[in-house]
């Protein structure tokens, strides 16, 4: 309507692809841009603040989106996408960042999969109110697309009363008071907060206080860690995930399924289900286990998936099976590579290094999509 508006004519079908592709991915480059801010915001402004200025790119993006409908533009649509994708490129890193600051150390994992958890949710939760029934309509699909506004509103309002990292507070700025003050808060039993105090102390005394990406890249003691976060985030995005997700409805219809997306939303579910069993899992079972189960889970289900596509036409009855493969797909990949290859990097890095490892997960994953 836009372009017939100012043109006075249909959009030509190439100009159509190409702002239907441009608008689609600007998101996912805006994301991997983003992801280089994450060490300056998060050691200069600390984790919990560094969180807080990035809102102000979720409300700028999602605003934007919202109005470019009645501004009958659609370089505002692919703006705000870009701005939104600013913000994700640094939240998928700030999350995990400020998760493990505060958690326990013997629960940091399962806290830490809970920022796939809401992953999760969220992509589930957008299948839902896409559909033509809630939101996914030519009236309401701008309102749809400022949704963000709300999770952004909730975290200025709740955030400001959740103490800031206590290792930012010690080993970064080396308040030792400050970050003494947090542990109460977030411990509360004193024998913990000495315990935890001790192991920083013990940490900072092996830590450089600040780490430059040319350090990262080249001191030795970190190149073992960035082959693995390497390895195991290459791994999450070539394993197939992202092509069923943002596929899943033109499999199913290709399948010959009369309600493919209702198919979808199964898919969604089950991705949100098995984020949750990880998240029972990753402390008992342990990272390594997982990531290797689900990696050997997802090759057997890939060679599935090609077997079951090449024999459709000629067994259409096969497409039941193809339907279990794929929810079989989602659920391996949630089991391991996709919570754990987000936050691994914190775990593998010390303070000074973690901001950095973080950014780079954040940009491999990104830059996979």
């Amino acid at each position: 309507m836009t372009w017939k508006s100012r043109h006075n004519q249909s959009m030509p079908d190439h100009s159509l692809t190409f702002l239907w592709a441009l608008s689609v991915s600007i998101k996912d480059f805006g994301a991997l841009l983003g992801s280089l801010g994450v060490k300056g915001l998060a050691d200069s402004y600390g984790r919990r603040n560094a969180i807080l200025i990035a809102n102000t790119f979720s409300i700028a993006g999602a605003c934007l989106m919202f109005l470019s409908k009645a501004a009958k533009s659609f370089e505002l649509l692919i703006v705000g996408r870009f701005i939104f994708g600013l913000f994700c490129g640094l939240m998928m890193s700030l999350n995990p960042l400020y998760i493990q600051g505060v958690s326990p150390i013997n629960l940091r994992g399962a806290f830490s999969t809970l920022n796939q958890v809401s992953f999760a949710s969220g992509i589930f939760l957008g299948m839902v109110v896409g559909l033509e029934t809630v939101l996914g309509t030519r009236k309401y699909w701008a309102l749809m697309l400022s949704l963000s506004l709300i999770p952004a509103v909730l975290q200025y309002i709740i955030l400001p009363f959740c103490p800031e990292s206590p290792r930012y507070f010690f080993i970064n700025c080396g308040k030792e008071q400050e970050a003494e003050s947090a542990l109460r808060r977030l411990r509360g039993n004193s024998d913990k907060v000495t315990k935890e105090m001790d192991e920083m102390r013990e940490e900072a005394s092996h830590s450089e206080v600040r780490i430059t990406i040319r350090d990262f890249f080249l001191k030795s003691c970190y190149r073992q860690p960035i082959i693995l976060v390497l390895i195991i985030n290459l791994g999450s995005q070539l394993s197939g995930f992202n092509a069923i997700i943002n596929y899943s409805t033109k499999i199913f219809t290709k399948a010959k399924f009369e309600e493919a997306k209702y198919l979808t939303l199964g898919v969604g579910a089950i991705n949100v289900a098995f984020t949750i069993v990880s998240l029972l899992l990753v402390e008992k079972a342990g990272r390594r286990k997982l990531l290797l189960t689900g990696f050997l889970l997802v090759a057997f289900c890939n060679l599935l998936m090609t077997i079951t596509d090449s024999l459709l036409d000629i067994v259409p009855d096969i497409r039941g099976f193809q339907v279990l493969v794929v929810f079989l797909l989602i659920s391996a990949y949630e089991l391991g590579p996709g919570p754990i290859s987000w936050f691994i990097g914190a775990e593998l890095f010390d303070q000074p290094a973690r901001p950095i490892a973080l950014a780079f997960t954040s940009m491999l994953n990104w830059g996979g999509k």
